[in-house]
């Protein structure tokens, strides 16, 4: 599909109120003070602390006449340890607002922060399984305004967060309905200075949201429109947003279509995510990069069961062979053109014990999410044929 809609500023809710388009950073301060709010903690990560979008974001709050803080103990992979770090400095600054920004790790830190701020029990205890998320008390809750600065897990319109448990070694999904932020900024300006590398791995891991989703075998036409298109949307934008990193149209529609693929997750995720979480719990890789990497080898483990999905969602984006196997042979060519590596060993990541791998991936949350049921063979195929 070739048409295109512009990306304007526009104000919507889908059900989260976003304020999107260039340079509406500056609207923190009135944003701040309609949520019934004085004193934000700002939370990010140490390697976003000093560069323009966390600088913008503290001026925009303190020259709004807001008394603010700023909490950037975030690793690229969350831990427990890093949210009650970040709990400790919301409480005992008497912070009454968390504004978040950065990328998924910074913005699933945050959300989590707000949460636990006012429980009494552990984070642990709100993992996502059957109903653990009505044990929260949520009287107190602490407000956030989320701010994206990756086009990459959509985390800012999400209702979960992935924490890495230290003690366990493996990655928990942290679920509550209302740790969806309260009203997220989508401003293109605040991505331009995303390096390219970045851009790519976070991007795909926006397709690996919308493909899951799309590809999961649960009933929910709303999730499976919004994700067929934002896969539409990055097959369009995501190479031009890699090429030329100040194009704000580019940067932009991957806003939208990051959070379009997070919203449709909700249909489900399967195997790239599966072995994605464990992967990255064990050898702290970048989570974007490994989906990038497991995509193709997922998508032709489970093509049989999605032969029609596929085949359908080939002539949707107008592929020169608009079958199944025309859509994973596009996959390789994007990772290609993106310059991303093909195998787990091309992104640094040896010495994998596929056997604690695949156990671990059988018992993920997302694993019930496949199109083909999983067990630990079946995800120790997988892993062998991206292991490279």
């Amino acid at each position: 599909m070739s048409f295109t809609t512009k990306a304007v500023q526009s104000n919507w809710s889908f059900p989260t109120a976003v304020r999107f388009g260039n340079g509406r950073i500056s609207e923190l301060p009135d944003i701040a003070r309609e949520l019934g709010c004085s004193r934000p903690l700002v939370v990010t990560d140490a390697g976003l602390k000093d560069l323009y979008p966390v600088q913008r974001t503290l001026e925009a709050l303190r020259g709004g006449g807001l008394d603010t803080a700023l909490f950037h103990g975030v690793k690229p992979n969350p831990t427990g340890a890093n949210v009650a770090d970040g709990v400790d400095a919301l409480r005992s600054g008497g912070h009454d607002l968390v504004v978040a920004i950065g990328g998924g790790s910074a913005l699933d830190a945050a959300k989590a922060i707000a949460l636990m701020a006012s429980q009494t029990i552990p984070m642990w205890e709100l993992e996502d399984i059957g109903d653990n998320w009505t044990r929260a008390e949520t009287s107190r809750l602490v407000p956030v305004i989320a701010i994206p600065t990756t086009a990459g897990t959509g985390s800012e319109l999400g209702r979960s967060s992935v924490i890495t448990h230290e003690a366990e070694t493996r990655k928990v999904i942290v679920f509550h309905p209302r740790m969806m932020p309260n009203v997220v900024v989508m401003d293109p300006e605040l991505t331009v200075g995303l390096p390219a590398p970045i851009t790519a791995a976070t991007g795909m891991d926006a397709l690996s949201h919308a493909l899951e989703a799309y590809c999961a075998p649960s009933f929910h036409p709303m999730a499976e429109g919004v994700a067929l298109n934002a896969v539409r949307l990055i097959k369009q934008w995501l190479p031009l947003a890699t090429l030329d990193g100040s194009n704000l149209e580019a940067r932009g529609q991957m806003l939208i279509a990051s959070g379009m693929g997070c919203l449709a997750l909700q249909k489900g995720l399967g195997a790239m995510h599966a072995l994605a979480h464990p992967l990255g719990a064990l050898h702290d890789a970048h989570h974007g990069l490994l989906n990038a990497v497991l995509m193709p080898y997922v998508l032709e483990f489970n093509a049989l069961a999605i032969t029609d999905k596929l085949d359908f969602l080939g002539r949707f984006l107008d592929l020169p062979n608009p079958t199944a196997a025309g859509v994973i042979e596009w996959i390789y060519d994007l990772r290609e053109t993106l310059t991303l590596p093909h195998t787990l060993a091309g992104m640094g990541v040896r010495d994998i014990d596929i056997d604690l791998v695949a156990r671990m991936g059988t018992v993920d949350p997302c694993a019930g999410g496949n199109p083909v049921p999983l067990d630990q063979a079946g995800l120790t195929t997988i892993l062998r044929a991206a292991r490279g």
